[in-house]
């Protein structure tokens, strides 16, 4: 039961994700004036600015990584409230939404050399964050639903257990591990092949 809830959950969190992929991809095309004729994203001058930049890793490393390991304390304190998995659906939504629109607009205003350069956004460390995001959406519902589950479910003593916790705190470190480890090659080898890729443009 325990591994058929954790499968569940799991395509819960495709489904929202793919519903803010499709809501973005939707938003972009019925708005086309004003996100690609009078916007800025991802226009020739912002191409143009990311291209003459080459930022250095040990300049990024800290911004990135106070950024990343903010956002998951901040998810992984909201899932052990009563709001918490209100919060990570709609949180999951919003990062297919914003996925969706900027991979509709780099599509409509570079074609295929848009899609490329979205991959060398997010290559390498996605190999490592997209894990570890999945992994700490799932730790975070399984905590919450742990919490909060009515006491008849089979898994509801688990709230009482020291050993309980102790799991989920391994995990976390795990997951902070691993994020941390992506954030490192996003800020020292991420900007080396995203600088090759803006060649094309």
């Amino acid at each position: 039961m325990r591994r058929q809830s954790f499968v569940k959950n799991g395509y819960h969190m495709a489904y929202l994700f793919l519903i803010g992929l499709f809501i973005g991809i939707l938003i972009v095309n019925l708005g086309h004036e004003a996100w690609i004729q009078n916007g800025s994203l991802l226009g020739p001058d912002m191409m143009s600015r990311l291209k003459n930049s080459r930022p250095q890793g040990s300049g990024m490393v800290g911004y990135i990584l106070r950024q990343r390991l903010s956002a998951i304390c901040m998810l992984g304190l909201i899932s052990t409230t009563m709001i918490g998995l209100p919060v990570l659906c709609a949180y999951i939504c919003y990062m297919g939404l914003a996925a969706g629109c900027l991979l509709s607009v780099a599509v409509i205003r570079y074609g295929i050399r848009g899609l490329l350069f979205m991959a060398a956004v997010l290559f390498p460390q996605a190999f490592l964050l997209i894990p570890a995001y999945a992994g700490l959406f799932l730790w975070a519902i399984g905590l919450n639903r742990t919490l909060y589950a009515s006491k008849t479910n089979l898994s509801g003593y688990e709230r009482f257990s020291s050993r309980f916790y102790l799991v989920k705190c391994a995990q976390m470190v795990g997951i902070m591990a691993v994020v941390i480890m992506g954030c490192l090659l996003e800020s020292y080898v991420n900007p080396n092949i995203l600088h090759f890729v803006l060649k094309i443009f």
